[in-house]
């Protein structure tokens, strides 16, 4: 007999259920949150077991991979996905997901999502820690501006640490007594900026010596850390049938709503990945404003960005180097200037 199970996942407790062929719901059960847990009792109570469905979610890549190691079938749904499935329950539960992702799991009426392997999953940590160690930096830069300002002072552009103590001393004359009440804000600046460095530098050596990230870096605009991103992001370019594919994988497509005789464009779908988005588009902006060197793609951003804006353009361009990065990912070449 066919069974098929559907486990929703919470931090501590997933809830199993269990259905045949049919539909019919065969068992019900709550288990520990952990892959060998979980596997025994797949294996203890399903004989026949077909199919496993998880969403994603904090801990679908650790059960995932758990379970995919202990010979458990498994496949992983995106949430959003599955929540218009299961949202038509009247009545909203762990019990009721579960079951609901056990009929998923039956029908086969979903898309696998692709669950990326656990080397992959430190670049993506170490390009995390280090966004959200310049976010804090920001943080902290604006915060120390305001501050001053209450006081009539004016940071100007310090951008780096040095002018930044310069720019400091000089109005700490003006208020002696201001000096001591902002140091601690200076010195965790300083601190997070060191720590950025290491970041960095962490990053730069680990893009260097990949092969695929130096030919993804003859690209103009394109540095280690989109480099990174990217092969991060995408880790396998045969996923793609069509390198025209990446584009819609980052969210980089209008959204479309088109019934009878309407069809309407909207916003950029701002699916997938943001870290990939995000990157993509700063290399976009580094392409139209900083590249001194013209080129193809170049000269066609700056094309719209006179009849469209320059945000519209950026997005195309960055749409076009998602293009272009899959490409000589996949054909294993370099950039080749016009």
């Amino acid at each position: 007999m066919s069974i098929y199970a559907g486990l929703d996942v919470s931090d501590k407790t997933t809830h199993v259920c269990v259905v045949d062929a049919n539909g019919t719901v065969l068992k019900r059960d709550v288990a520990a949150s952990d892959p060998e847990v979980l596997a025994k009792w797949l294996s203890r109570h399903c004989k026949g077991l077909v199919r496993v469905v998880l969403e994603t979610g904090p801990l679908s890549t650790f059960l995932f991979h758990g379970l995919h190691e202990r010979g458990i079938p498994v496949d992983c749904v995106c949430a959003r996905h599955a929540k218009g499935v299961l949202a038509t329950r009247v009545n909203k539960s762990d019990v009721h997901d579960a079951e609901g992702l056990a009929q998923l799991a039956r029908t086969g009426w979903f898309k696998r999502v692709h669950m990326k392997a656990s080397a992959t999953h430190i670049d993506r940590a170490a390009l995390r820690i280090r966004a959200q160690v310049i976010t804090t930096r920001v943080a902290m830069a604006n915060q120390l501006r305001g501050l001053l300002k209450l006081f009539g002072l004016r940071l100007g552009a310090a951008r780096t640490p040095g002018k930044r103590r310069e720019r400091l001393a000089a109005l700490y004359q003006q208020r002696p007594d201001l000096e001591p009440l902002f140091a601690p804000l200076v010195a965790s600046m300083e601190v997070v900026e060191e720590q950025l460095r290491a970041s960095n530098r962490l990053l730069e050596s680990r893009a260097t010596t990949d092969p695929v990230c130096s030919r993804l870096m003859s690209v103009p605009g394109v540095g280690p850390i989109t480099a990174l991103t990217f092969t991060a992001s995408v880790e396998d370019p045969h996923r793609f049938n069509r390198s025209e594919d990446v584009g819609a994988y980052a969210g980089l497509v209008p959204r479309r709503s088109q019934s009878g005789e309407r069809d309407v464009r909207g916003n950029i779908s701002k699916a997938g990945d943001p870290m990939l988005r995000r990157s993509l588009y700063e290399a976009a902006n580094i392409v139209l404003c900083r590249v001194q060197r013209p080129f193809a793609l170049q000269e066609w951003g700056r094309r719209i960005a006179e009849n469209k804006g320059n945000k519209r353009a950026r997005i195309a361009v960055a749409r076009k180097l998602a293009v272009l990065l899959h490409s000589i990912w996949l054909n294993e070449t370099e950039f080749r200037w016009a």
